[in-house]
């Protein structure tokens, strides 16, 4: 059950207007009281003799005992109470019931005889409006300070006593909610997203891996958006606010949103904060950065996906093994990451890794304080997607891309885990609904890559796949059968013997890949080893070969999407030990 306040208003019969109404889509149907201040209040819903001008006199009344200078601008106070999706369908008097638990919970008619008055008007079966006068009969104001943190309590209580859904508990660090006239307007206009939703995630890749304001502001800019910057009278800036160049009010005018009201973590403040490094990045700060390990000889978007992979790697561990603040710097830059993958992506990953950023976001704030600096490398990271430019979906840009989309998927479970250890319900959720996505967008990335490889596996002459069968037999010998069984063996194989070519370890590699230990619940636990043998060795993540690319129009059946279950915990180990 999800209540609402929703902001003051000053005209009650305009209001009631909505309320009798047919709705924006004519989605109001049979609108009527459920219960009232006095249980007595005429409804003009079901009474035809009562107009909703007779019900805004009586429940404006209160205001005409006031002098004119003591009246509040804003009297009318307006809360929608809604059912959890999947609730049975409650009756008139158990909404009513609800309706005066709410207002005596919220302040509105504590029970003292003196109350506001109040009427609480349903017009669908999932959910009522409440509208009350804020004046008392005695001519005071009520106390009603907090009341949408009073309301949600209260609504808890409901929810167990009636056996409803168990929405849970908010921590005040989630963005504000567009509002129904957003979301009227969005499809007014045929915007996919409310207004500010598009500006939030405008911003969020704006400020992915950007290191100073002004190449923040440059962004924005870049990104066809209107800015405006509060300047205070020293020069210094003080905050920010953005527009959609066709988001017009009522004057033609466009409409604004500070960085605040998009997201808490998208105030200039907070945004500064990541460009303040702590006394440990200070090496980081002025170029001289610890010795990074040779990569593979590629350039541009590949290049920055590999080292987006190994920064995600690292931080796994930290998320892992670390305290709470390093961990919670981590999952926000993580974020970074997905905006920046998102941004960078081609076309038929886009909209799936757009999907993963966006749901995102909300795990990547908590009440645990990020310590900044931790996460420098994945900070990093996603600068270099973001100025290495758009990748190809084919070749090397599309292989490394399904390396680090893998990858990704382990840090958004990573951060579940996390989150989840935490209580944070509504951060872990959101990071659950990422990893689906990611899921989905590696199956996309994952295809063409994975099929030239398995393509060259089936090439190789039989006493060498027989040598690799041997190798995954010694090693492996309790999941062998089934790797073999999987449409990636062949793609494993061929990793395997590209590993040994390039004068490293087979056995070594496949032990160390092979102790992270949710390789039990994987779906593909081939399509797994292959990208972390191809990471650690450092091997081209699709080898340049004329021969290696499927014929146009294959309709091979492309890899099975890496299934996880279990938390990043068990496979700490041999990252560690690397």
């Amino acid at each position: 059950m999800i209540p609402r306040i929703h902001q003051q208003g000053s005209h009650t019969l305009g209001l009631l207007h909505y309320l009798y109404g047919k709705g924006t889509h004519e989605e109001h149907i049979d609108p009527h009281l459920v219960a009232s201040f006095d249980g007595m209040a005429p409804d003009p819903g079901r009474d035809p003799a009562v107009t909703k001008r007779d019900l805004q006199h009586l429940l404006d009344q209160p205001l005409s005992l006031l002098d004119a200078g003591r009246r509040p601008d804003k009297h009318v106070w307006h809360c929608s109470v809604r059912a959890a999706p999947g609730d049975p369908i409650l009756s008139d008097e158990q909404w009513g019931d609800i309706a005066r638990r709410m207002v005596a919970a919220t302040g509105i008619d504590p029970g003292d005889g003196a109350g506001c008055r109040w009427a609480a008007v349903r017009h669908a079966d999932d959910h009522i409006h409440i509208i009350a006068t804020l004046v008392r009969e005695d001519g005071r104001r009520p106390d009603h300070h907090r009341s949408g943190k009073r309301a949600q309590a209260e609504c808890r209580l409901i929810e167990k006593e009636l056996g409803l859904h168990q929405v849970a508990p908010g921590d005040g660090t989630a963005a504000k909610r567009a509002t129904s006239a957003e979301r009227h307007k969005a499809e007014r206009t045929g915007r996919e997203r409310p207004a500010r939703e598009e500006l939030r995630e405008a911003v969020r890749r704006a400020v992915a891996g950007a290191t100073s304001e002004e190449e923040f502001f440059d962004r924005l800019a870049a990104a066809g958006l209107l800015i405006r910057k509060r300047v205070a009278p020293s020069g210094d800036l003080l905050g920010y606010k953005v527009a959609l160049p066709d988001d017009r009010n009522g004057e033609k005018e466009p409409v604004f949103y500070a960085g605040s009201t998009l997201a808490p973590d998208l105030s200039l403040p907070r945004i500064r904060e990541r460009w303040t490094l702590p006394a440990e990045a200070a090496a980081w700060a002025d170029g001289s950065r610890p010795e990074q390990p040779t990569l593979p000889d590629v350039t541009g978007p590949a290049f920055a996906r590999r080292r987006a992979t190994a920064a995600t790697w690292q931080a796994l561990l930290i998320i892992d093994h670390g305290d709470a603040g390093a961990a919670a710097a981590q999952i926000a830059a993580a974020g970074e990451i997905l905006d920046a993958l998102a941004k960078t992506s081609a076309a038929h990953t886009r909209a799936e890794l757009r999907e993963a950023a966006f749901v995102f976001e909300r795990a990547s704030r908590s009440h645990v304080k990020a310590e900044r600096g931790h996460d420098r490398a994945l900070r990093q990271a996603a600068r270099d997607l973001v100025h290495s430019g758009p990748a190809l979906g084919r070749g090397e840009d599309g292989a490394t891309t399904a390396m680090l989309i893998d990858m990704a998927f382990f840090l958004a479970i990573a951060a579940a885990n996390w989150h989840a250890k935490k209580h944070h319900s509504r951060q872990a959720q959101a990071a659950r609904q990422a990893a689906e996505h990611l899921r989905a967008a590696y199956q996309v990335a994952a295809h063409e890559p994975m099929a030239a490889l398995g393509q060259r596996g089936r090439r190789m002459a039989p006493r060498v796949r027989q040598r690799q069968a041997d190798l995954l037999h010694q090693v492996l010998p309790e999941l062998a059968e089934r790797i073999r069984a999987e449409a990636g063996w062949s793609a494993l194989a061929a990793t395997l013997d590209d590993a040994r070519r390039a004068g490293q370890d087979p056995a070594a590699l496949l032990t160390d890949a092979a102790r992270r230990h949710e390789l039990d619940s994987a779906a593909s636990i081939s399509d797994v080893l292959v990208w972390r043998l191809r990471r650690s060795a450092h091997l081209p993540a699709l080898p340049a070969s004329p021969h290696d690319t499927p014929a146009r129009g294959s309709r091979r059946q492309g890899p099975s999407a890496p299934t996880r279950q279990s938390p990043p915990s068990a496979v700490s180990d041999a990252g560690r030990r690397r």
